[in-house]
């Protein structure tokens, strides 16, 4: 324990320093205050919603050294099923990309559709954190999580372009419509495409498909989130919204690349390779001190903002078990994790697997699994 004195000491100190920095956060709330003339409010609207969620790599994983096996798994608020596969770190990246791909070459998985359609041939030309591996060791232990990432952009490109949908469609993702794990400018072209297949939708079928990333935490909301309150801004006694500038994003972020959007010209800077939504700043209750959402808002429908967060309103309003969030994302993550029997049965495929590999040397494992996994665990029991 601290001891009393250590206690007043401490105290002095963080009290020092808060006084030092105090001009941070007046400056802050001198960023943030010309927000409070811009808060909208939000009228309710309805219209059918689907969310897109992956399963989450440390939820769905099974250590087991030395194999170390991850789930790539994407659902959605239905429940339908879009990919279920087994990936290690020392999985070839050669097979895996060849198997996105028939014997004729056409693709025969939504990540080879993509592919085909952004022009690559190899998963380390389609992301720049994927490399080869000509032998057992992973070259990087992170690359399943990149990969799983990749999956998942191309099973909602191939929503986009192939589903039939029977009325106008919110799609709602999990996450903000950002990311750097594709190569070169490949993001920037998956996002004229994917803007291409949504247009092409209302063309043939005259439905209008609207798309949203909705995060839970965010470095913007972060930081100015206590100049907000002192501000008055989004402390409404109604649902309100308000864009975020971009100059402000760009504050928050240690690479302003990453708040750089098509709709933001910078003079010499290099073009928009990250960023696919405009950012808003959500509140979906009536009370002054309900949460706060960051949304991105698909670049091109960026102007209809009013009404595509009416929609999301009616979809939040019932959240459960988290309450005023998308209830479509909500049910998502549940169709996703696997958890319980489901994770269970996973883990005796494995131990099978592997009980079938060692073949003679398989009741050596039987009493291995019963061994406790990690023992220092006992000292905070």
């Amino acid at each position: 324990m601290i001891e009393p004195q250590s206690h007043e000491k401490l105290r002095q100190e963080i009290t020092e320093r808060i006084a030092e920095d105090r001009h941070i956060l007046d400056r802050l709330r001198d960023e943030i205050r010309p927000l409070r003339s811009e808060v909208r409010r939000i009228q309710p609207r309805s219209t059918t919603s689907i969310s897109l969620v992956g399963t989450d790599g440390g939820n769905n994983s099974v250590e087991f050294d030395p194999f170390l096996v991850q789930l790539v798994r994407v659902v959605d608020s239905s429940n339908n099923e879009y990919c279920l596969e087994a990936v290690t770190p020392s999985t070839s990246v050669d097979r895996l990309a060849g198997a996105q791909f028939g014997n004729d070459g056409a693709p025969v998985t939504a990540l080879g559709e993509m592919m085909a359609d952004l022009e690559v041939d190899s998963l380390p030309r389609l992301s720049h954190m994927i490399r080869q591996n000509n032998d057992d060791r992973p070259t990087s232990p992170s690359w399943v999580q990149v990969y799983r990432e990749l999956v998942e952009w191309a099973i909602l490109y191939a929503i986009l372009k192939d589903k039939e949908f029977g009325t106008d469609t919110l799609i709602v993702c999990d996450g903000l419509l950002r990311s750097k794990v594709f190569a070169g400018d490949l993001f920037n072209r998956y996002l004229e495409k994917a803007n291409s297949a949504i247009e092409e939708q209302y063309r043939a079928h005259r439905r209008r498909i609207f798309l949203v990333g909705v995060a839970k935490h965010s470095k913007v909301l972060s930081r100015y989130r206590l100049a907000m309150a002192l501000e008055g801004v989004l402390t409404t006694d109604y649902p309100a919204y308000v864009e975020v500038p971009r100059q402000i994003e760009e504050k928050a972020y240690v690479w302003s690349e990453y708040a750089r959007g098509d709709d933001r010209e910078v003079e010499d800077a290099e073009i928009n390779k990250f960023v696919g939504g405009k950012m808003f700043l959500v509140k979906f209750g009536r009370s002054s001190r309900d949460p706060i959402w960051p949304i991105d808002i698909f670049l091109p429908q960026k102007e209809e903002a009013q009404a595509i967060l009416g929609y999301l309103l009616a979809d939040s309003i019932d959240g459960f078990p988290v309450p005023l969030y998308p209830r479509c994302l909500q049910k998502a993550h549940e169709n996703a994790a696997l958890v319980d029997f489901d994770f269970d049965v996973l883990q005796d495929e494995i131990f099978a697997g592997v009980k079938t590999a060692l073949g003679g040397d398989g009741s050596t494992l039987e009493a291995f699994r019963l061994q406790d996994a990690d023992p220092a665990q006992r000292r905070y029991g």
